[in-house]
């Protein structure tokens, strides 16, 4: 077991007692065991698929890409993404990775603007 998939049992464990959730409330809210859920938080288990970590994430009000990698997954969609792309999606992930936070954010940015405008322009083909 990695050290990211301890922290993770840790942080899952703090934020269910921050909201109010009982293990076994949280546990049938999760639609898993009690006894799962208690060993995920002490770490005697890998953390869930990356699927249950978004619905655990969402139940207790925080970022779900953040605690899918923090459970040492990835989302779901991601290798969908790749795959579409096989060879610029890796690249662009590549030279991205010595980016700062607010670069990356802008990237963000300027990709979805570039999306917008594609959707527009096929929108209004369709239209003709």
């Amino acid at each position: 077991m990695t050290q990211k998939s301890k922290l993770f049992g840790q942080v899952l464990r703090e934020r269910r007692l921050e909201k109010g959730f009982t293990l076994r409330r949280f546990a049938d809210l999760m639609g898993i065991s009690p006894t799962y859920l208690s060993q995920v938080e002490q770490c005697n288990v890998d953390p869930p698929t990356a699927e249950r970590v978004k619905q655990m994430a969402e139940a207790l009000d925080v970022n779900p890409d953040e605690w899918i990698v923090l459970a040492d997954r990835l989302p779901n969609d991601l290798p969908g993404i790749i795959k579409k792309q096989p060879t610029v999606m890796p690249d662009l992930l590549r030279e991205a990775s010595g980016l700062t936070i607010e670069q990356l954010r802008k990237l963000k940015e300027q990709a979805r603007k570039m999306r917008e405008k594609n959707t527009q322009e096929a929108d209004e083909g369709e239209k003709k």
